[in-house]
């Protein structure tokens, strides 16, 4: 799988707040789903602060893909 062709970017299409995790799995070739429940669960573990300010940080960095 060449990663090196998609741009790291937020999803317009595969969002549920912002588009990250879809933009995520849509590079690498995994599930959306999986990974915002695999997202959810890190967080819940961490006392969701962490997760939370990873999102924000990456919400604020990605740019959103191009159409």
């Amino acid at each position: 799988m060449n990663t090196a062709s998609k741009p790291f970017a937020r999803s317009l299409n595969d969002r549920m707040i912002a588009g990250v995790m879809g933009g995520i799995a849509h590079r690498y070739g995994w599930s959306a789903t999986l990974l915002r429940v695999l997202f959810v669960i890190v967080s819940i573990a961490s006392a969701a602060f962490p997760g939370i300010l990873v999102y924000l940080i990456l919400w604020l960095l990605m740019p959103n893909e191009q159409d």
